[in-house]
């Protein structure tokens, strides 16, 4: 089976510590990431990361033959054309402006362009905000997309599985992006009514998958 191929856009809003844990989940599953990080989301990566050189090795720790690195400015890089076939695409975190030009259909540089392609040839695109509280444009703007065959994914973890750390914060969400990409994961993000949340794995045996 070929590797499956996921787009992964990384824009100026806070959250930048659930896309760094998507990125590493992403690669641990043997996906080859097309990453596109925008200068502020750059600059929240520092921020809130301490990642200083957002490089493959500045996220990963490790050379990684997985990750390609794109860019936001290069409008011609094949990830821009629907002949690159994708399993998807994320923007996580989505900034309030990503939202907004994707939504009205501008493809001002690499991260909306990729979101246009993926929409246009019906792939799946996952549209990541971290914003609180939303006005009426938002809302409107995502409801667009939503209608346009986006799935809307606010950054809200769970606490039914009672985290005591921020990693597992992350977890929940990154796990969960991992399961509306139908990619494997291990993590005990599932709803166990009779006991300790389970991993995706647990889940799958369960239901005998």
């Amino acid at each position: 089976m070929s590797r499956k191929q996921i787009v992964l856009g990384i824009t100026g809003a806070s959250g930048a510590p659930y896309a760094l844990r998507l990125l590493r989940l992403l690669v641990e599953a043997d996906v080859h990431v097309h990453l596109v990080i925008t200068p502020y989301g750059r600059q929240v990566m520092a921020e809130e990361c301490g990642v200083k050189s957002p490089t493959v090795v500045g996220l990963l720790g490790r050379e990684s033959e997985n990750v390609t690195t794109y860019s936001h400015l290069d409008l011609g890089a094949r990830i821009s054309s629907g002949s690159f076939r994708t399993d998807g695409m994320v923007i996580c975190p989505c900034s309030s402006n990503t939202l907004s030009a994707i939504a009205a259909g501008l493809a001002d540089n690499l991260v909306t362009r990729a979101a246009m392609v993926t929409l246009k040839e019906s792939r799946r695109l996952l549209i990541v905000p971290r914003e609180t509280p939303l006005h009426t444009i938002e809302i409107e703007n995502m409801l667009r997309l939503s209608r346009s065959g986006a799935l809307i994914v606010p950054a809200a973890p769970g606490f039914y599985n009672c985290p005591k750390t921020i990693e597992e914060l992350l977890d929940f969400m990154a796990g969960r992006i991992m399961d509306l990409l139908n990619l494997p994961h291990s993590l005990k993000i599932r709803w166990n009514p009779d006991g300790e949340a389970t991993a995706h794995d647990d889940l799958s045996e369960a239901r005998g998958l």
